[in-house]
């Protein structure tokens, strides 16, 4: 028994250390550290609360250093904050009353469709195809509101993808540099990470211990690959989760049927 811990703690601290390079780099590393959690064996519902702790661990270490490099303009992200802790807690309430045969159905749809968006995206180019915009309008606040509010639901409810989801949206339909969307999609998504877990932690439907030995690995891992930011390392990114989602699919796929 003592050995099988081990392994669990060794195989979700490797994962959720590359979830957290990757989740700073481009975000989505929800789409490698949740999986690493229901792959040692987690119950649906304890691995998204414990995958709570680590990401909000990780992703404070990224936030920060994306608030000293300037990237945060608190115009937009006061506003969406507050949608987005809003939108957290409530999609957070929703999954603890949610079957957890229901939730692997749920994941069997939506994993497709994230692959296409991560595929897809043009979150991660340097040079998109349309106008970068640096005013800050209150058209442009209220649309970063709603994408917050919405995402914030998606994120206490299941939460892989969000920082894709968020840098794709900011970037492609609110048209914000590579960088003011990175230093906004950090806000919201610790803003997320915080107020789903306080719900989480308040049900008891966290594994504590190792949701903190796996946050440790993720601070690191957000650490480095924040400093990577401006070195291509998002080149890497897109592989990664493409094979993790792949595995993850076939074993939830495997799961269901068995």
């Amino acid at each position: 028994m003592g050995e099988h811990i081990v392994l669990v703690y060794l195989v979700v601290c490797f994962f959720v250390f590359l979830a957290g390079f990757v989740d700073s780099i481009a975000g989505g590393g929800g789409l490698i550290s949740l999986p690493a959690y229901m792959i040692v064996g987690l119950p649906v519902h304890t691995a998204i609360a414990t995958n709570k702790i680590s990401s909000s661990m990780g992703t404070a270490v990224s936030s920060f250093y994306y608030l000293r490099q300037g990237f945060m303009k608190w115009k937009i992200c006061a506003p969406s904050i507050v949608a987005a802790f809003i939108g957290s807690a409530l999609g957070a309430k929703i999954t603890l009353m949610i079957d957890e045969k229901v939730l692997k159905i749920a994941m069997l749809i939506v994993l497709p469709i994230i692959l296409f968006y991560v595929l897809r995206s043009k979150a991660l180019q340097e040079n998109p195809d349309y106008e970068v915009v640096d005013k800050v309008t209150p058209n442009l606040i209220m649309k970063c509101i709603v994408i917050a509010f919405a995402v914030g639901i998606y994120d206490g409810i299941y939460g892989p993808g969000t920082g894709t989801f968020l840098m794709l949206l900011f970037t492609a339909f609110c048209h914000l540099s590579l960088h003011d969307a990175a230093g906004t999609t950090k806000a919201i998504n610790l803003t997320t990470n915080i107020s789903a877990l306080a719900v989480f932690l308040f049900n008891g439907a966290a594994y504590i211990p190792l949701g903190l030995a796996a946050g440790c690995c993720n601070m690191i891992g957000n650490y480095l690959g924040s400093h990577c930011f401006t070195s291509n390392g998002s080149k890497i990114v897109k592989p990664i989760i493409v094979v993790v989602i792949v595995i993850f699919f076939i074993k939830v796929l495997t799961e269901l049927i068995g």
